[in-house]
């Protein structure tokens, strides 16, 4: 028999607050956390929005040295995986170090660090890079950090899938305990990729909105009006307990960590397949490893982009898998509070979909005013709805085709 695995602690740094409650908070009052771009100058661009982490203050968490060596995306990741310890509860003992691991997901790592060292390098030569440079960048520096705060020496891997990259790192983590190999996991998601360059590439794919005479409108997906996502920063963070283990010690459990699909769509690197393959046999896998029948699923938080045919195509896939069930579901997208956060937009909404069940409550979908025909469902619109919720299901898709799906539960302890 497969070892349960629970979600024992939680730590976010989202566009909607810094810090677990705020953003569940912000969250259910249907708060919008996008902004101007203020990070630099975004007049020469067409999207001049984001979700920006606005309070941020990171000599609250980080002394100046650290602050000084860590990229963005490390420094966020640090911060999450401490809210997510403190909020667990948990000591790691000497005993529990070689019992505990880490994985981390991320879309772009240092891109920051890249930039500016590579202008440095253009500008003076090679003298003029950092010898941070290089340990600043690269993606597996975050899971890496933390393991060497916390001297935790179980398994340790980054997820670089474009935004299901933390849902991947969620998944794996699950597998870990499951299979025996670790009883704790930090796993989660960091990015910090909100850069001219980062912009510049999104606004020549089109891929993002122009809304920028209205920010907090701009997100809304399944909207018939959506024209694009609104790429944000941030990161979140669950411990993840074996159930025993954490039953034993008494822990807060906001949910049970029930299945977990990955699958690509094969078709195309950034559009997804017309036909929702991908997403199906995601969500399908996902069913079967949680051993949870479509009829027993009661919420769904959403990829729901707000790009014309990612929100299209996500909701013929839900069609598809759950039939007629899909229009009993509750379904919702919290990036059209958020913004879309890349490499962490799994970890954030797999954070949102535990407190979802832990609360009773379904996150809404602002900014839906417009329905769209091949838009059907009941997305939960601009109002949080409290319900009976005892299995949820968040979906994460990302470029290169790549899928996945995490199934929760209500946590009842039997």
């Amino acid at each position: 028999m497969s070892r349960r695995v629970v979600v024992t602690g939680i730590g976010m740094l989202t566009p909607l607050g810094i810090g677990t409650e705020p953003s569940w908070k912000a969250c259910v009052e249907g708060r919008s956390g996008i902004s101007r771009i203020h990070k630099f100058d975004p007049s020469p661009f067409k999207t001049q929005i984001a979700g920006q982490l606005e309070e941020f203050d990171r000599s609250k968490y980080l002394d100046a040295k650290e602050a000084r060596r860590y990229d963005d995306f490390c420094q966020y990741a640090l911060v999450v995986a401490q809210m997510a310890l403190e909020d667990s509860g948990l000591e790691i003992t000497e005993e529990l170090k070689d019992r505990t691991g880490v994985i981390i997901g991320t879309g772009f790592g240092g891109l920051e660090t890249f930039e500016r060292n590579f202008k440095s390098f253009l500008d003076g030569g090679p003298k003029k890079i950092s010898p941070f440079f290089i340990p600043m960048m690269i993606a597996n520096m975050a899971p890496g950090l933390v393991a060497m705060r916390y001297g935790v020496r179980g398994p340790n891997t980054c997820t670089v899938t474009a935004c299901a990259a933390s849902s991947h790192a969620i998944g794996d983590a699950f597998k870990v305990i499951q299979r025996g190999q670790a009883d704790v996991m930090f796993a989660g998601g960091t990015e910090a990729s909100l850069t001219a360059l980062m912009v510049a590439g999104f606004d020549i794919m089109k891929a993002t909105s122009t809304r920028n005479d209205d920010p907090q409108g701009a997100s809304r997906p399944f909207d018939k009006d959506r024209d694009g996502f609104v790429p944000s920063e941030g990161a979140a963070m669950l411990i993840l307990e074996e159930a025993d283990h954490a039953r034993r010690r008494g822990a807060k459990i906001y949910a049970e960590i029930k299945g977990y699909g990955y699958s690509n769509d094969a078709y195309h690197y950034t559009a997804p397949d017309p036909e929702g393959k991908g997403a199906i046999l995601c969500m399908k896998m996902a069913l079967e490893d949680a051993q949870v029948a479509p009829e027993e699923v009661d919420y769904i938080n959403a990829h729901g982009t707000s790009t014309p045919l990612n929100d299209a195509i996500e909701t013929l896939a839900i069609k598809r898998v759950f039939g007629q069930h899909a229009y009993r579901l509750a379904v919702s997208s919290t990036k059209s509070m958020t913004g879309h956060l890349l490499g962490a937009a799994g970890a954030a909404e797999a954070a949102f979909t535990c407190l979802a069940l832990k609360h009773q409550v379904a996150p809404p979908t602002i900014n839906y005013t417009n329905p769209d025909p091949e838009c059907d469902l009941d997305y939960v619109p601009n109002k949080a709805r409290p319900m009976d919720m005892r299995v949820a299901l968040s979906n994460s898709f990302g470029f290169g085709g790549t899928n996945a799906t995490l199934i929760f539960s209500r946590w009842e302890g039997v």
